[in-house]
């Protein structure tokens, strides 16, 4: 089960371009960190937010489009599954219906106090993965 899409606008800044005039490979990680981090906060409850934290533990990107200064761009990041301490999530950057980037990341929950990977329990699950309405 795919918990819904969460969308997350981004902006491009002058320091993104690089030397060929378009957004720089690394930015796209800065960005899906942040679109991760976004669904993050707009579900969790406050005091999951406060105890806990997210690490990233792989990324696999596929560059399709360059992105330029003055595009409109938004990620769509869906939460695919829940695995122990690990989120497994895919992010789509596009700009209008045009694909720029697809990626697939995986995450590890993080403990604030302990800094250790911690499960994460059905209560928190139950916030990104509603029970279908029939």
């Amino acid at each position: 089960m795919t918990a819904p899409a969460h969308y997350f606008p981004i902006t491009i800044l002058p320091d993104d371009i690089d030397f060929m005039g378009h957004v720089n490979n690394a930015r796209y990680l800065g960005w899906v960190q942040d679109a991760v981090l976004s669904h993050w906060h707009k579900l969790a409850p406050a005091e999951a937010i406060a105890a806990h934290g997210w690490v990233a533990l792989k990324h696999e990107i596929t560059y399709r489009k360059p992105a330029f200064l003055d595009d409109e761009v938004i990620a769509k990041v869906l939460l695919e599954r829940i695995q122990g301490a690990r989120a497994f999530y895919q992010t789509v950057v596009k700009r209008g219906e045009e694909v720029l980037v697809e990626i697939q990341s995986s995450w590890c929950f993080i403990d604030m106090e302990t800094l250790r990977p911690a499960r994460i329990g059905e209560e928190i699950a139950a916030f990104f993965f509603p029970p279908r309405e029939d």
